[in-house]
């Protein structure tokens, strides 16, 4: 198993990859820290119904890259990590399970701190904390969600300024993939800054709510690349932009809170080719992990909206080098990530 960790293409240096099980509880659970030069590894806890352990590991190690990038990007005192349980979020779960997860965390004696994440909640995170201190999110106000969709939003913001050198998104059209906590927040402030929206999703609730709410328009979910928009927002699960979508987008943007949206890397310079603006996964929707950090490392809550906001800064510099050197955006955006962890 180790070789095959050290064989696959999305290891990346990784400094651990832990594989975490207890039969009592069912947990079976892939811990993966790939970073903690500027501090200890934080990332998120996914559960997920994977299709084989191996698909488990790959999203365990893109996502703890990911992390790495992102929490540096922001500004953040932490490296990268992430953990992913296998199992179905609305069927397996137990606070045994969680419980469990917490003592394996314990084990890592602070190399990496989670919180919640597909599939996980503050409630879930509550058991976890029952075994370990090394877990954030907790509680009321702890779900980072309105703080990624936040986040996301300035970053649109950025980039039609950028882009489209219009100041409002009154008007524009946004084509946008996935309506859970993220992506339902952000439609809405999307429809309050006067966009139009075209959505898609596969909870047919979320859908009916979308359209009474945000007068939204409803769209089979393989239909949403084919909208003619302004702005693609992908928000579901990764890897969207592939090979197969990237031909059909009619968008002049993308502009989303999924990670690891660019399925290769390679498709970050043919979106740039296409004059399709990208704005960078791990920089636009980086705004829950600012609030987890706060909250782990007690800073003032007051502060947490003025460093989302900067998110929209960072995106602009991106940008404006992404032209200057004639760069895909997101290899500017891995650039300034590695000056940061990598010095």
């Amino acid at each position: 198993m180790t070789a095959f960790v050290f064989s696959d293409i999305n290891y990346d240096a990784h400094e651990q990859v832990v594989f975490a099980s207890e039969p009592r509880s069912g947990l079976k659970a892939i811990i993966a820290i790939h970073n903690t030069h500027l501090g200890p590894a934080m990332g998120g806890c996914r559960m997920w119904e994977y299709v084989n352990e191996r698909a488990a590991l790959v999203d365990a190690l893109r996502l703890s890259r990911g992390m790495t990038y992102k929490n540096a990007v922001a500004g953040l005192p932490i490296g990268g990590g992430k953990t992913v349980i296998l199992g179905n979020p609305k069927t397996d779960k137990t606070p045994a399970l969680f419980e469990a997860l917490g003592e394996a965390l314990e084990r890592l004696g602070g190399r990496y701190v989670t919180a919640e994440d597909v599939g996980t909640s503050p409630a879930d995170m509550a058991h976890v904390a029952r075994r370990t201190s090394f877990v954030a999110g907790l509680g009321d106000s702890g779900d980072p969600s309105p703080f990624t969709a936040l986040g996301c939003f300035v970053g649109a913001q950025a980039a039609v300024r950028h882009h489209l050198k219009r100041d409002s998104l009154e008007g524009l059209i946004v084509a946008l993939q996935g309506l859970g906590h993220v992506g339902f927040d952000y439609a809405r402030r999307l429809r309050q800054a006067g966009a139009r929206l075209v959505v898609a999703d596969i909870d047919q609730g979320a859908l009916e709510r979308a359209r009474s709410e945000l007068s939204a328009e409803v769209v089979p979910v393989d239909s949403i690349y084919d909208v003619e928009a302004d702005i693609y927002a992908p928000c579901a699960l990764g890897a969207t932009l592939n090979e197969d979508t990237l031909g059909r987008l009619r968008a002049k943007i993308v502009a989303g809170a999924a990670n690891n949206q660019l399925a290769t890397p390679d498709i970050g310079d043919k979106l740039r080719q296409r004059g399709i603006l990208y704005a960078p996964d791990f920089v636009i929707n980086a705004g829950g992990i600012i609030k987890v950090c706060y909250e782990y490392f007690q800073k003032p809550d007051s502060e947490i909206e003025g460093h989302v906001c900067r998110i929209a800064d960072t995106l602009t510099e991106v940008f404006q080098r992404a032209d200057r050197e004639q760069l895909p955006t997101s290899v500017v955006a891995d650039r300034v990530a590695e000056s940061r962890f990598k010095a």
